[in-house]
């Protein structure tokens, strides 16, 4: 026979009134200045190094670099963001729906398709604005077809040169090098092998300047929402280790890497976009804003430090909620954009060493995901 009190369910914890903060003012101003220094490193020296020749860097350091930030990106987004918003909005002492429905995981399943239709309507726009012609070869690959009146004069041109005979007997070394430039030419006649470094003028007004816009906007708006995930998260953090007691050297080392390793995801792809002439200032606003967010969230905690409680029932709910969305985006960018498209729908793993470097980056991806899972412990 159950007792009475054994009937009445256990009641509801009480949320915190207040935080853990145990002054030691001097050092918790010194990681405003230190946060601000590693996430600037992070974030600038792949901007810098991609821009600058006096900072002369092997392409295999871009290469372990952006793939090494591909898994920071994705291990932040479930070991560092959906973990701690599941135990966020899943806390005991906020009852209601809190406790009857898992809130981190369904938020950060709506944020996550919201991303998509964001993006597949940005896609649609884009194309729509800037779209060029799309064919289908025999093995449904896509393919773009630019078709330029002189190209097929040239090409026409080449084909009754090749007619006339051997070109290797019939012509002259002089000749023959013309002839073979001309052929380079036009089976690179879309640029497309070149766009990234060069804009030719031949191409302005052309569906191959419209094909760079449209690349460029789709990039745009995959970088904007990555950086939207990452500041997102980065706010809390540092309004977290401004008020946290005796655990905040553990946390403060251990997030100096945490920005850092973050920022060199983020610089790495940021680095990697075509942005054109004009645009140039935009990877160093993106830069600075992440350099700045956590210094300034932890400045902002130091002053609300007696009223600003990790604990309580409005900071729960608001950190859970920005650390759910933030995950959903992580997860969204990180799987789709970082790791599909790179490894799938990308050329840079085909030709003779295709697969052992396809491999190589993959192993990378893995020591990335793995070292900020591992910093998961402590924060």
């Amino acid at each position: 026979m159950l007792s009475i009190t054994e009937l009445i369910p256990r009641a509801i914890d009480t949320c915190s009134t207040s935080n853990d903060y145990d002054g030691n003012n001097n050092l918790r101003i010194l990681s405003v200045f230190i946060l601000l220094i590693s996430a600037s490193i992070g974030v600038f020296f792949p901007i810098l190094a991609s821009r600058y020749s006096f900072i002369n860097l092997p392409g295999w350091c871009f290469f372990i670099a952006k793939f090494f930030g591909s898994g920071v990106i994705v291990a932040t987004a479930f070991i560092h963001l959906l973990e701690p918003a599941s135990e966020e909005l899943g806390d005991d002492c906020l009852g209601g729906t809190f406790a009857e429905y898992p809130w981190a995981f369904g938020i950060c399943l709506m944020s996550l398709f919201f991303l998509f239709l964001v993006e597949i309507i940005s896609h649609y726009f884009v194309n729509k604005n800037f779209g060029h012609d799309h064919g289908h070869d025999e093995t449904g690959t896509i393919v773009h077809h630019i078709p330029r009146e002189e190209d097929e004069e040239e090409e026409d041109s080449l084909d009754e040169d090749f007619k006339k005979g051997d070109i290797e007997s019939q012509t002259s070394p002089d000749i023959r090098t013309h002839k073979l430039d001309r052929l380079a030419s036009i089976l690179g006649k879309d640029h497309f092998s070149h766009d990234s470094t060069h804009q030719d003028p031949s191409q302005l007004g052309t569906s191959t300047e419209e094909f760079q816009k449209e690349q460029y906007l789709n990039q745009i708006v995959a970088l904007f929402i990555l950086e939207s995930g990452i500041i997102f998260h980065s706010i809390f953090i540092g309004l977290s280790l401004a008020v946290t007691g005796a655990e905040f050297k553990t946390l403060f080392i251990v997030l100096t890497f945490h920005q850092m390793f973050e920022g060199l995801g983020l610089g790495t792809r940021i680095s990697e976009a075509n942005w054109p002439q004009s645009k140039k200032y935009i990877p160093w606003l993106m830069g600075l804003a992440f350099a700045l967010t956590t210094a300034i969230a932890v400045a902002i905690g130091i002053g609300v430090r007696h009223s600003w409680v990790p604990g309580s029932r409005n900071a729960l709910i608001a950190s859970g909620i920005f650390d759910s969305i933030s995950a959903g985006i992580l997860i969204y960018t990180g799987l789709v954009e970082l790791m599909a498209h790179e490894f799938l729908y990308s050329n840079q793993f085909k030709g003779p060493d295709g697969f052992k470097r396809m491999l190589f980056a993959y192993f990378i991806m893995c020591c990335g995901a793995a070292l900020m899972a591992l910093l998961g412990k402590w924060a």
